[in-house]
């Protein structure tokens, strides 16, 4: 089988360069021009035969996703094959179930979309709730890479800290994350009540808890992790500080973050942004050439 060809969209190039010089793959910028009505037209550079990877974090998705589908289509008409999606953050997938009448399963929405459009489709921790895995949504192969060897990884030499989940649904990643890492773990209980207002209450913590690392997947309002912090505060913990998978990081986020008393903020390069720490090329090459 030919070597594949990393596709990257222009906002994907640092992980892409980082991502092609780890498999030693080619790496080809995906062209994009918006015209003045917001369309816009998408050009590849692809060969007849060719195992094309496209890659793209599909924050902000609305319009990166039809953007995503016009290079799907690009790459076919030009003789690509075996079109592989490599979404290092996966949006809409939090919408697993119709809340209130309605409402849209915007998860079945986009999982059928990108479905039909790859043949694989690849993330890192992905948010998923009441469905387990992303094979269950997809209808092609997909699948979610686990954050925590890379997590555990930049936690090396991080003794004496403690981890802090924010609510149940986090307790399963954590625990594995607090076993690679060799750290202690605490899971908090949270009660949503909109997007930008959250209770969390906290179990008894062991005495002497001095650093606390709130551990979350995704911070978007920051609303969790500012009541966790203020919770840890109440509590006597002297230092927090915060790890997070998606930095998406809505405006305002890292301001309310930071009046609430974390000290300093680490994210892996999902999303790019001042606050990335921990590189994820290593993890996708290994899930990218395991198929290869």
């Amino acid at each position: 089988m030919p070597t594949p060809v990393l596709h990257a969209f222009p906002d994907a190039l640092p992980l892409a360069r980082a991502l092609a010089e780890t498999l030693r793959w080619p790496l080809a910028e995906v062209a994009v021009h918006r015209f003045p009505d917001a369309e816009s037209r998408v050009r590849v550079r692809a060969r007849p035969g060719e195992a094309a990877v496209v890659l793209r974090s599909l924050h902000d998705p609305n319009a990166k996703l039809v953007e995503l589908l016009l290079a799907a289509d690009a790459l076919r008409r030009a003789g690509a094959t075996a079109l592989t999606l490599v979404a290092p953050y996966l949006g809409y997938m939090r919408q697993d179930a119709v809340f209130e009448p309605g409402e849209a399963l915007s998860q079945r929405v986009i999982a059928k979309l990108l479905g039909e459009a790859f043949e694989r489709v690849l993330c890192v921790e992905a948010h998923l709730h009441r469905v387990k895995s992303l094979a269950e949504v997809f209808p092609c192969r997909a699948e979610s890479i686990p954050a925590a060897p890379a997590l555990a990884a930049w936690l090396r030499g991080a003794g004496g800290t403690l981890l802090v989940g924010p609510d149940e649904e986090s307790e399963p990643w954590l625990q594995e994350l607090g076993r690679l890492a060799g750290l202690p773990i605490c899971v908090a209980s949270k009660r949503r009540r909109g997007d930008r207002d959250v209770e969390v209450s906290l179990p008894a913590l062991a005495s002497g808890v001095e650093r606390a690392l709130l551990v979350d997947d995704i911070v978007s309002s920051g609303a969790t992790l500012v009541a966790l912090t203020r919770a840890l505060r109440g509590a006597g913990v002297a230092r927090i500080e915060a790890l997070v998978v998606h930095a998406i990081f809505a405006p305002g986020a890292l301001e309310a973050l930071a009046a609430a008393g974390v000290a300093q903020i680490a994210s892996t390069d999902t999303i790019p942004h001042p606050t990335n720490r921990i590189a994820v090329a290593k993890l996708l090459a290994s899930a990218l050439a395991e198929a290869n």
